[in-house]
């Protein structure tokens, strides 16, 4: 069974990961949620499951406003040609998610590490980051430092690169 957002927000205190979630009406898209994002402060994103034509799987989390292209992030995020979107099926099964629910938390539900994180270095420009807590009802506050953590202690170091351009950045201190 995939993990719930009780299940991701214990283990988030179990870590010593403080956060903040905010309930508010389901949003499935970034444009839906441009009223939700005015209300919380920090970083917004958006998240893309994208396969490689040899299978691998990557989850991109960039700036909700962020212009990825597509035809060109496959060399700066390490992927063996284009790349197309993972559909709903592959949601479910790695991350434990339906679309309109991807979110960099869900990398708790990938037990085999199937999944490369990659982490648009833009994004970590804001000090707290936002996402869905497994569910789109909800936004979770998250410190850049503690996701970069959460991530790397949950078996998915991430790569951070910035996408628009593919320079790789430094992580930040974890």
């Amino acid at each position: 069974m995939p993990w719930t957002r009780a299940d991701l927000l214990a283990r988030l205190a179990e870590l010593g990961i403080a956060t903040t979630t905010h309930d508010h009406r389901a949003v499935f898209t970034v444009a839906e949620s441009e009223d939700v994002k005015g209300a919380i402060p920090g970083g917004h994103s958006k998240n893309l499951l994208l396969k490689d034509k040899k299978g691998r799987v990557f989850l991109v989390v960039a700036e909700s406003d962020a212009a990825i292209d597509l035809k060109a992030i496959s060399e700066p995020i390490g992927a063996s040609g284009r790349v197309t979107f993972g559909k709903p099926e592959l949601l479910m099964e790695l991350l434990g998610v339906t679309p309109g629910s991807v979110t960099p938390f869900g990398i708790v539900n990938d037990a085999e590490g199937r999944v490369t994180v990659v982490l648009d270095a833009p994004l970590l420009d804001h000090p707290i980051l936002n996402f869905h807590p497994l569910e789109n009802t909800a936004t979770t506050s998250i410190g850049r430092d503690d996701l970069v953590r959460f991530l790397t202690l949950s078996g998915h170091p991430p790569r951070i690169v910035a996408v628009s351009d593919g320079r790789i950045a430094p992580a930040p201190d974890a």
